[in-house]
């Protein structure tokens, strides 16, 4: 890695004649309605984009995913073989990167694939295991960046086949196994960095060893494009999964752009380079706070590493990971859980142990997962929830209820409409809805039925209403405004987002440009002091505050906490606050501004006005 959506019934690997026309039509319609124009003699290189197949494609090919919702992620290679050790001596960070973060030589790196001889792989129980977790699709590396290809190459000698005892492709049995348990099958490739294979990206540094110097457009037009290409002719991806595009630039993008164009349903993610969207973005170990206004699927591993690394025992819990991804599904995101595999071909027991009770899970909450929509609404203080349209048009909202009310009773705030039935997913137990307070409130039991998460089916004949109830002042009068309630005016990965989950929580702001606003409710006015958690790498940066419909405000600089994972309050200013609803806007302002981290707002009152 870069270090840093229910649908039964069996996955059919090619489209549908029916599909196929569909594209058809629409890529013909589209391309048509696109006047064809001869370009003048001194017409500039970089012409208006035209549309193609692939864009009039994309709704078609993302149909699948966006249902699926929950796959397996698969990294593997020579670096497993070290397992995070190196001369003794164990190599800090994740396993992966051993040869980067080791220095290790080329050859002696290569000296690894004499020991890779993965004689306890089964790709019919990996798939199989895949299967029992309740995913539907599996990605796994085909080559990271250590350049090793788990496939045989014409490309480059440095695969499985020539270069390691095993001798055999691993890929091909894997796509077989996967497809044949009705699931989707997805190539992880390392377009830009490669360690081994002269002229190959490198990070942090440069090479090395002089074995790793040469020219890197000779290293995409020999080893990247080949490899692609085999790749896609071998095993027919249903994803192409690129990885960290380092130096790659819109000349050198567009040489793997006809691959895209000649699979127009082959989905393909955001990290090919060069600003390419791809059809989704991939945050990476952390679950964007308030979702992302683009398909996205949060990749994460289930210790710290992610490819194999003995020491490594730092395992999230199945609560946990059961937990995020109902956490992803509530955001209208896709879960692609890693597993990374040792030497011999084995996936860790606790991997397996923890993909078995999110499996069981699964096999009875599954409808609160697969095929379904974002959450309707902002926040829930107990858990999170999930939207599914039915084909004949009702709506089933799901309730994925986390902290269990001690006296059985759940309120739902904000929900206007009380369902017509509600059931708890596989229990007998009656719910009882009816309206209460600002919204919905559910009679339960007393115990819940599920320690890790209890899934409350609520349907409706159409969609509910659902408002979204703004934070008011606790019984002493504070307001507390968390990442959760921010909305950002200028979402993206360069200006601010909100990044993790619960208490974790924070809003990134990366740049001038970023807005933050909170809204919320008081029952009075009053001058309030304002201050907020900030972690900050760089002493002296500035936050502006305002109310939303004034001119102007207050201004604070932020002294430098120690780095951008210590949080400390600070003291912003104080502001004059009107009854009923207000809005507070606060932004980055100046030069050099890098990099702050806001875990929130909190308001005291003072005195009136």
């Amino acid at each position: 890695m870069s270090g840093s959506t229910h649908q039964s019934g069996t996955v059919q690997r090619r489209d549908s004649v029916a599909t196929r026309r569909i594209v058809a039509g629409l890529a013909l319609a589209l391309l048509c309605s696109v006047p064809v124009r001869a370009a003048p003699a001194n017409a500039p290189a970089a012409a208006e984009r035209v549309p193609t197949a692939r864009d009039a494609a994309r709704e078609a090919r993302m149909a699948w995913w966006r249902k699926a919702r929950f796959g397996m992620f698969i990294h593997w290679g020579v670096y497993a073989v070290p397992a995070g050790v190196y001369n003794g001596k164990a190599v800090p960070s994740i396993g992966e990167w051993i040869m980067l973060n080791g220095r290790i030589p080329v050859a002696e790196y290569k000296g690894f694939a004499a020991r890779f001889n993965p004689t306890g792989y089964d790709p019919e129980a990996w798939a199989s295991l895949a299967q029992e977790a309740g995913m539907k699709y599996v990605v796994i590396t085909h080559k990271h960046h250590d350049g090793f290809a788990l496939f045989d190459s014409a490309a480059s000698d440095w695969n499985v086949v020539k270069a390691s005892p095993y001798g055999k492709d691993l890929i091909g049995p894997l796509a077989k196994a996967v497809r044949a348990r009705g699931l989707r099958f997805g190539a992880y490739y390392s377009q830009a960095q490669d360690w081994v294979n002269p002229g190959g990206a490198k990070n942090r540094g440069g090479d090395w060893d002089p074995a790793q110097t040469g020219d890197f457009d000779a290293y995409l037009d020999k080893v990247a494009v080949p490899q692609v290409r085999e790749i896609i002719g071998k095993y027919h991806p249903d994803i192409i999964w690129w990885d960290t595009p380092r130096d790659m630039t819109p000349e050198r993008v567009a040489r793997f752009q006809p691959f895209l164009d000649q699979n127009p349903m082959m989905i393909s993610n955001d990290r090919l380079g060069s600003g390419e969207r791809g059809d989704m973005t991939t945050p990476e170990q952390y679950i964007p706070g308030t979702g992302l206004d683009y398909d996205f699927e949060v990749c994460m591993t289930m210790n710290d590493t992610w490819g194999f690394k003995a020491a490594d025992e730092h395992w999230k819990s199945s609560r946990d990971l059961i937990r995020k991804l109902s956490d992803v599904a509530s955001k209208g995101g896709n879960f692609l859980l890693n597993v990374g595999p040792d030497a011999e071909g084995r996936i860790p027991e606790p991997s397996i142990e923890r993909l078995k009770a999110i499996g069981r899970w699964m096999k009875v909450n599954g409808e609160a997962i697969y095929d379904t929509r974002a959450s309707l609404f902002r926040s829930l203080p107990w858990g999170r929830s999930t939207t599914r349209v039915n084909a004949d048009g009702s709506t089933s909202v799901y309730l994925h209820v986390f902290d269990w009310p001690a006296d059985g009773v759940l309120r739902v705030p904000g929900l206007k409409d009380t369902p017509r039935s509600a059931r708890i997913l596989g229990a007998g137990d009656k719910v009882v809805a009816r309206p209460g307070g600002d919204g919905v409130v559910l009679t339960l039991p007393k115990a819940a039925p599920d320690a890790d998460a209890s899934v409350i089916r609520l349907d409706y004949r159409a969609k509910p209403r659902v408002e979204r109830v703004l934070p008011r002042p606790d019984k002493a009068g504070v307001v507390g405004l968390p990442p959760s309630e921010a909305d950002l005016t200028a979402p993206s990965k360069t200006v601010g987002e909100v990044r993790g989950e619960a208490e974790s929580a924070f809003v990134q702001l990366s740049k001038p440009g970023a807005v933050v606003a909170y809204a919320f409710t008081l029952p009075a006015a009053g001058r309030y002091t304002v201050s907020a958690r900030v972690a900050a790498a760089v002493e002296g940066q500035t936050l502006a505050l305002k109310r939303g419909d004034a001119t102007a405000g207050v201004e604070a600089k932020v002294a430098a906490t120690g780095g951008l994972d210590r949080f400390v309050d600070v003291r912003l200013g104080e502001l004059d606050l009107g009854a009923g609803e207000n809005r507070l806007e606060i932004r980055p302002v100046g030069e050099g501004w890098t990099q702050m981290r806001l875990r929130g707002l909190t308001l005291t009152p003072r005195t009136a006005p």
